[in-house]
This record gives C-alpha cells, sequence and structure tokens, in this order.
C-alpha cells in the first residue's frame, strides 16, 4: 500500500511537515510540526498547527503518531499542542537521550526524555494504521537523526535538502560531517526511484520552495554528495563550510523546548513561562 503524503510549508521558518496515512479515515502520522514563535515579542501561535488540525478532520483521520526526525534547532514543535487536539504518540530516535546530556550545561538535566512517548531504536519498525514504517537512524547532524521510510518514501530530515542547496550542517553539540557523509550514503544507496521528502528548503535565486526529489536526482546533481564525491572531500568541504554560518535565529528557544518534545517550560510563580538565555555559552 503507498502512503499518500501532504505537505504543509512553513514560510517563517522554512519547514515542511507532513501528515502520512493511506486514505480518507485512516490512521495517519504527523511528522516535524512547527509551532510559530515570534522571538521579539516572546508569543507563541498556532496559526500553521491549526492548518494540519483542519486537514486531518477534513479527511477524517485519526492520528497514531507525532514524528520528529530530530530536536529541531530552527522551530519550536507543535507536537504538544497537536497531541491535545488529536492524540497520538509522540516519537523520536533514542539518540536524543545523547543530544539532551550535550545541552545539560546550557538548559538543565530534562530527566528522562520527558515528553517523548517513544525512543525509536535504529532500524525499529513501526506502523501506522496499514502502513509500515522503518525508522532508520541517520546520524551527523545530530546524534538523534531519524529519517522515516513509508514504502517507496523516505522523510530524510535535515541530512539532505533539495540538490542545488546541498546538504545540512554538522557543527552543533554530537554532529560529524563524516558521519553525515555516512548516513547520506545509505540513503543514496537506495533504489533510485526512492522518493526523499525534505524538511527544508532555502530555495537559491528565484526558486520556488520544494520538497520532494529521488536518490537518482539526488546522486547526480546533490552539489554536495552528488557521485563521485569522497567522504574526506566531503567532511573537509562540510567543516570548512560550518565555520562560516551564524547560528540558526531560534536556537535558544527551539532546543530548551524540543529536548522536551516540545513543552514548555513550566510557569513560575507569577504564572508566566521563561525561556533560558545563556549568555556568552555558544
Amino acid at each position: 500500500m503507498q502512503a499518500q503524503i501532504q505537505a504543509f510549508f512553513d514560510d517563517a521558518t522554512a519547514t515542511i511537515t507532513y501528515v502520512v496515512f493511506a486514505g480518507p479515515g485512516t490512521p495517519c502520522a504527523i511528522i516535524d510540526p512547527v509551532l510559530d514563535f515570534d522571538s521579539r515579542s516572546g508569543r507563541t501561535a498556532t496559526t500553521s498547527a491549526d492548518r494540519i488540525i483542519d486537514f486531518v478532520r477534513a479527511n477524517a483521520l485519526k492520528v497514531a503518531w507525532l514524528l520528529e526526525t530530530h530536536a529541531h534547532a530552527d522551530h519550536l514543535s507543535a507536537a504538544p499542542y497537536l497531541a491535545a487536539q488529536l492524540g497520538g504518540r509522540t516519537g523520536i530516535g533514542a539518540g536524543i537521550r545523547t543530544v539532551q546530556k550535550a545541552f545539560s550545561a546550557l538548559f538543565g538535566d530534562p530527566g528522562d526524555t520527558t515528553g517523548f512517548d517513544h525512543l525509536f531504536a535504529p532500524d525499529e519498525r513501526f506502523a501506522i494504521g496499514d502502513l509500515q514504517v522503518c525508522a532508520l537512524h541517520v546520524p551527523g547532524h545530530t546524534p538523534a537523526d531519524m529519517a522515516y521510510a513509508v514504502g517507496d518514501a523516505i522523510f530524510v530530515g535535515d541530512t539532505l535538502f533539495m540538490p542545488d542547496v546541498g546538504t545540512a550542517r554538522c557543527d552543533f553539540p554530537g554532529g560529524s560531517a563524516a558521519q553525515l557523509y555516512r548516513s547520506v550514503q545509505r540513503l543514496l544507496a537506495l533504489p533510485p526511484a526512492t522518493r526523499l521528502f525534505m524538511c527544508h528548503d532555502y530555495p537559491p535565486g528565484a526558486r520556488a520552495p520544494a520538497w520532494q526529489s529521488t536518490v537518482a536526482e539526488q546522486r547526480a546533481h546533490n552539489i554536495h554528495v552528488h557521485d563521485g564525491v569522497s567522504e574526506a572531500d566531503f567532511a573537509a568541504m562540510r567543516n570548512a563550510r560550518d565555520t562560516t554560518l551564524a547560528m540558526p535565529t531560534l536556537i535558544l528557544p527551539a532546543i530548551q523546548v524540543n529536548l522536551r518534545a516540545g513543552e514548555l517550560p513550566p510557569p513560575e510563580a507569577n504564572g508566566v513561562r521563561y525561556l533560558k538565555i545563556p549568555l556568552n555559552a555558544l
């Protein structure tokens, strides 16, 4: 059975959220949902998530899973809001423990993977109704990155971007360019027609946002890892490029929220929730 896929592009964070299902009235999974966040005012909103809720309800879908490909540094997760509205279990790769430990000095220890209902082991198999899924461990961008394989569709997270954009950075704690190269090669060893669905798109020039390519297209045209690029050459390029990149705009709020599966910090005695901004630490 082939999965049906509905994509939602969030302009503010260039993130693509997916709803994956077999047909109307069936169980579904929501992959990488976005909670709107205005860093200037500190306000959250649910405009992006509400679009997904409308689609799920219009198609009488039943949310089985809320899947995170990794602990995002560029947006806050809307998983708790969607779970409250629609149900579903929140899952992420078991490597999240390593990421939590890496950031505990900045934000404190979140404890026993607070907020996540399930941590996927490498290559663990599970189901979205009648759709069979494999959680592929693809570390490199972070130690926790997972790609979710549903038939011939792979949701690659931040391993690959569209061919004219390349690959994700590897300079966050626990990241490794050499490891990312090996993860990408695992994906590119799949059949040429395998569909690859990106988590982000940063289109160069006047190109409109896009998020679907194939293994064959990536092998032929990806500007960073096309056929013929060696691990050593890729790692040298990726490491040099990463030194020129600014931190993502929302990394400080996003990481401390997403390490807790999107749960916002609890209110303090005055009833207000606060995010921490560590000074001179990154």
